[in-house]
């Protein structure tokens, strides 16, 4: 799939854009990839700060799509777990930069390669329009070349 194909229809997919998610910029080759969320009256929580569930929302399958468009169809990539440390209220723009790097790419290969499953930890930080740190979320994926 096209990148630019991939942007629409993740920007046009209602459980995103419902909720003000957007795919901002998507490099050619889906090693990164970054995610906004704007404030709106409907993703703000009770006290006025981004709700905790958009937070996660923003970074939630992105990393696993990424690798299953770097992998390619021989491979099988899923979440597999996730957690998210809440670090100060978001108010405001916030971002998430997603990043795939060719290390990672050649650790999976190398660790998958006669059928294994491989189960790497990944991060993604989400800031608010001053870089400060709101929210900083693990996310385990499952991986596995098909055989």
């Amino acid at each position: 799939m096209t990148p630019t194909l991939f942007k629409l229809l993740i920007n046009a997919y209602p459980p995103y854009w419902a909720t003000g998610i957007t795919i901002r910029s998507l490099a050619a080759d889906y090693t990164r990839m970054t995610v906004q969320m704007k404030m709106h009256w409907y993703n703000r929580n009770y006290v006025g700060t981004h709700f905790g569930g958009s937070l996660y929302a923003m970074t939630d399958p992105f990393y696993m799509l990424m690798l299953i468009q770097i992998l390619g169809k021989s491979y099988v990539v899923w979440d597999k777990a996730a957690g998210i440390e809440f670090v100060k209220p978001g108010t405001g723009t916030l971002t998430a930069e997603f990043r795939v790097d060719r290390d990672l790419v050649d650790t999976i290969v190398t660790r998958t390669a006669n059928g294994q499953k491989y189960l790497p930890d990944l991060s993604v930080e989400i800031k608010d329009a001053a870089g400060d740190i709101v929210a900083r979320i693990l996310k385990t994926l499952y991986i596995r070349k098909k055989i």
